[in-house]
């Protein structure tokens, strides 16, 4: 679901009265030291209707199925794109944060922003995308891109070096200077070209992409959707589970969080 972003978001917030807990990092943070053997969880309780409502009027573009219950009594959690806030049951007061759990030192929200993101990126299908994979590629990575952006064109450059190590890339669009800039302007050029990956390659390098006007309908949902899950920066790597990994990676650094960010969903399973 799309939601405005982040910054137009929290005006909305405020009106609610706000209390914020902003985390500065993602699921880095949340890794324990040791592992504790897990607790039974609770079977959480059904959300009364009133509440539903309440919640839905108070935030702009959230529905009854974005409203959920929370590890903490009296708070509600809703997850719109990868966003994932606490509510009071009145409406009132929103809470934006990390909520841990002391027991198992286990960051509770991170988990369920990543799987939020994954269920948005899993929902773009390979056609709305650039796609550059291997035959039989082992491992995956969603990469928000700027064709201006000097880290994303080094990223880029990498590419027969990524397909060679079994990386499947997926780029989306992420012009970082918005609509009606140039960089917006060459990010729809590519997009409307015959063939997208090579005029990828070839504006990553600099050169002039000529091609008929096709409108800008996908550079534009894909710019949102980077807006919803969090992006803040180019390029913008996310795994298959939802983990933000970062900015510029090399070959062997991207091949090792990829590996890393398996194992941890295969042991979460």
């Amino acid at each position: 679901m799309h939601i405005a972003a982040l910054p137009a978001l929290l005006v909305v917030i405020g009106s609610l009265g706000l209390v914020t807990a902003q985390a500065s990092q993602e699921s880095k943070t949340a890794k324990p030291a040791a592992k504790p053997a897990r607790s039974a969880s609770p079977v959480p309780a059904p959300i009364p209707a009133d509440v539903r409502a309440r919640v839905v009027s108070r935030l702009h573009g959230a529905s009854p199925a974005d409203v959920a219950a929370s590890p903490i009594p009296g708070l509600y959690e809703v997850t719109m794109g990868g966003l994932v806030a606490y509510v009071s049951a009145d409406g009132k007061y929103l809470v934006s944060g990390n909520v841990y759990d002391l027991e198992s030192q286990t960051n509770l929200t991170a988990s369920r922003r990543n799987a939020a993101r994954a269920k948005a990126l899993g929902a773009v299908r390979d056609d709305q995308l650039i796609v550059f994979s291997p035959e039989n590629p082992k491992m995956t990575v969603t990469v928000f891109t700027d064709v201006d952006c000097g880290y994303c064109r080094k990223f880029h450059s990498q590419m027969a070096e990524m397909n060679k190590a079994g990386i499947r890339v997926r780029y989306m669009m992420y012009p970082r200077t918005g609509p009606g800039t140039e960089s917006w302007r060459k990010a729809e050029s590519v997009w409307c070209a015959p063939d997208r990956k090579e005029a990828l390659t070839r504006a990553k390098k600099g050169e002039e992409i000529k091609s008929k006007p096709c409108g800008d309908a996908v550079v534009k949902s894909q710019y949102e959707l980077g807006d919803d899950l969090g992006v803040e920066g180019t390029p913008a790597l996310f795994t298959q589970s939802g983990d933000y990994i970062g900015g510029f990676l090399t070959t062997a650094q991207l091949v090792e969080a990829l590996q890393d960010s398996q194992k941890a969903t295969a042991a979460a399973r």
